[in-house]
């Protein structure tokens, strides 16, 4: 008795389905992709492609894709929450810097 070949497993195979005209569908496509393409394990691929048909169909936000998507990224590529950015008005700016220009010339001299 011979055994038949055993049946490998399935081949899990990237979805494409990207709408570059939708911009926020074409930034989670991408960040799906890169995910996709930076991992080796089937079994994660098979669940990259779950998260992905589950936002095409609408049955999760936007959000709740970002985390899910989130368990299977590299470290060193989550997102940071925003911080906030102190500016200055131009002409406040502009001010200062003069004073600090006069201050150092006038340093210079004594």
């Amino acid at each position: 008795m011979t055994e038949g070949p055993k049946p490998e497993s399935k081949e899990v195979t990237k979805l494409m389905i990207d709408r570059p005209s939708d911009f926020r569908f074409h930034a989670a496509y991408l960040a799906y992709s890169e995910t996709w393409n930076k991992t080796a394990s089937e079994e994660i691929k098979t669940k990259l492609n779950e998260i992905m048909l589950s936002l095409t169909k609408n049955e999760i936000s936007y959000s709740n894709f970002y985390k899910e998507l989130g368990q299977y990224r590299e470290q060193s590529s989550k997102y940071y929450a925003r911080r906030r950015v102190h500016t200055q008005r131009k002409r406040k700016w502009r001010k200062r810097r003069a004073k600090e220009i006069r201050n150092a010339r006038h340093r210079r001299r004594h």
